[in-house]
C-alpha cells in the first residue's frame, strides 16, 4: 500500500484497502476557521431544530479554530462571524483557538504545521480546501465541507473513497533561485487543474528529500489546484526534528508506505531543466519561465497566503530585496505572528521596510480577494499565493501572476514580471 492507503487502512482498522473503497475513518484532529465555522454552527442549528442532541462534541481537545481570513475584521458581518465563532468555542470548550489580537494566530494551513498540531499518520481535516497542505507532514489531510466538518465535530469519524495515489519523483541538482513553488507550477503545468482530481499527489526524490519542511508545505499546498484529495510526503528525519523543534518530543508513529507499493501513474522531474516560472491569468496550469513574460509590468507585488508566507519564504524574498527599493507597491505579511516574530528577530522586517514594503499583519484577506490589498480594476500583481483565476485577489478584470518569492521580490524591484537571475 502506499502512504495515503496505510494511514486510511490504520484508521479505519482495516488490514489492507485499495483504491476506491469506500471506508469509514477515525479522525485525529479538525480544523475550522472564520469562514468555515459559521457554516458549520448553522449546520448545528438546523440539527438541532430536527431534534439532534448536540450538547458535546466527540474531544474538544482534537479541534481547533484560526481566525484568518478576515482579520483584522473587514465589515460588520465578518466581525460578528467572529464574534458567534467565540462564542461556539466556548460554549463547547474548545481551547486552541487562536484570536487575532491575542498572541499566535494567522493562517489555518500555517498553524497546523507552525504549532505541530498535526502529526505524520494522522487523519487531518479542515473546512478549508487548502487542508491539504499539511500532508507534508506525512498525514493524511483534506478538507471537507460544513456538513461533514459537523458530523467529525459530534461523531469524530468521517467517509472516505480511498484515492489512487499518484507519484512525482523530482530529482537532479536544484539550482539557485529555484523553489518548491517553480517545481509544483510546472508539475500542474503538465498535468492540468484537473489532472490529480480525487487523487493522492505523493512526492519524493532526492530533491524533495532535500527540502527543508517549510518548501515541502509549499508542494502539498499546491495539490489543490490540481485538483487532488490530498498532498503527502513520507515523513523522514527533517520531518521528526521539524516538529521535535515545536514539540520537543517524538511519540508518534512513523507510517511509510510499502516498499512495493503500486501508484496509478509515475512522474519523473529533472529540477536542474527546471526555471523560475509563473503562472499566467487565469489558471494555476498556464504556467511559462518568467523570461519568456519578463517585462510585464505589474502594479503590485504581494508575499503573503499559507503557499507564500512562511519564514522560509520571507528568508528568500528578503535575500533579494535586500539593499534594494521596491518600483511598486509591495505588501508583506507573514502567514503566522510566530514567523512575524522571528522576521523581526532575523532582521527581514528592517529589510523589507528599508526597500520600500508595508508589513502587515497575518491574514488571507488579500488573496481570496477579500480585504487588506485586493486588486483594482486592471490591476496586475505578482503574488506568492495560489489561485489566480477571475476576480480572485479582487476586481474581475484585475490579473494575478502566480509565483515564488524570489521571482515576486524581483519583480517588486523591477516593476515588472522579472527573473532573480537577471538583477
Amino acid at each position: 500500500m502506499t502512504l495515503t492507503e496505510k494511514i486510511l487502512s490504520h484508521s479505519s482498522n482495516s488490514k489492507t484497502v485499495t483504491p476506491g473503497d469506500i471506508i469509514f475513518s477515525n479522525v485525529d484532529k479538525v480544523m475550522m476557521h472564520d469562514v468555515s465555522g459559521p457554516g458549520v454552527i448553522k449546520v448545528f442549528k438546523e440539527l438541532e431544530k430536527k431534534g439532534y442532541q448536540l450538547e458535546k462534541l466527540w474531544d474538544p481537545d482534537r479541534v481547533w479554530i484560526s481566525e484568518d481570513h478576515f482579520v483584522p475584521a473587514s465589515d460588520r458581518i465578518s466581525a460578528d462571524n467572529v464574534i458567534q465563532l467565540t462564542k461556539w468555542a466556548q460554549k463547547y470548550g474548545i481551547k486552541k483557538h487562536f484570536k487575532y489580537g491575542m498572541g499566535q494566530y494567522g493562517i489555518c494551513h500555517t498553524i497546523s504545521h507552525e504549532e505541530g498540531l498535526v502529526l505524520p499518520g494522522e487523519v487531518y481535516v479542515g473546512g478549508d480546501s487548502h487542508t491539504n497542505t499539511t500532508g507534508a507532514i506525512g498525514a493524511f489531510s483534506a478538507g471537507l465541507g460544513h456538513t461533514d466538518i459537523a458530523y467529525v465535530l459530534k461523531h469524530g469519524k468521517i467517509w472516505f473513497k480511498v484515492p489512487e495515489t499518484m507519484l512525482f519523483r523530482v530529482t537532479g541538482k536544484k539550482p539557485d533561485y529555484i523553489m518548491a513553488k517553480d517545481i509544483i507550477l510546472n508539475i500542474i503545468s503538465d498535468i492540468g487543474t484537473d489532472g490529480a482530481n480525487y487523487r493522492a499527489m505523493q512526492f519524493g526524490g532526492s530533491v524533495v528529500d532535500g527540502l527543508e519542511m517549510e518548501e515541502r508545505f509549499t508542494l502539498t499546498n499546491m495539490t489543490t489546484e490540481a485538483g487532488a484529495k490530498n498532498g503527502i510526503i513520507e515523513p523522514d528525519n527533517t520531518t521528526v526534528e521539524y516538529l521535535r523543534s515545536r514539540l520537543g518530543r517524538i511519540n508518534f508513529n512513523l507510517i511509510k508506505g510499502d516498499p512495493d507499493a503500486e501508484f496509478s501513474e509515475v512522474f519523473d522531474y529533472d529540477c536542474e531543466k527546471m526555471e523560475p516560472s509563473v503562472a499566467k491569468p487565469y489558471s494555476p496550469e498556464n504556467v511559462v519561465p518568467v523570461r519568456e513574460v519578463q517585462g510585464t509590468e505589474i502594479d503590485k507585488a504581494y508575499i503573503g497566503s499559507c503557499t507564500g508566507a512562511k519564514l522560509s519564504d520571507l528568508r528568500s524574498a528578503a535575500k533579494i530585496l535586500d539593499g534594494k527599493k521596491v518600483k511598486v507597491r509591495t505588501e508583506v505579511l507573514p502567514a503566522a505572528q510566530s514567523i512575524y516574530m522571528k522576521a523581526i528577530k532575523e532582521g527581514l522586517v528592517t529589510i523589507f521596510m528599508e526597500s520600500g514594503a508595508v508589513i502587515g499583519p497575518p491574514t488571507c484577506g488579500a488573496c481570496c480577494g477579500a480585504h487588506m490589498g485586493v486588486l483594482g480594476k486592471d490591476e496586475i500583481c505578482a503574488s506568492t499565493t495560489n489561485r489566480n483565476f477571475p476576480g480572485r485577489m479582487g476586481d474581475v478584470t484585475s490579473k494575478t501572476y502566480l509565483a515564488s518569492p524570489m521571482v515576486v521580490a524581483a519583480s517588486a524591484i523591477t516593476g515588472k514580471l522579472t527573473d532573480p537571475r537577471d538583477l
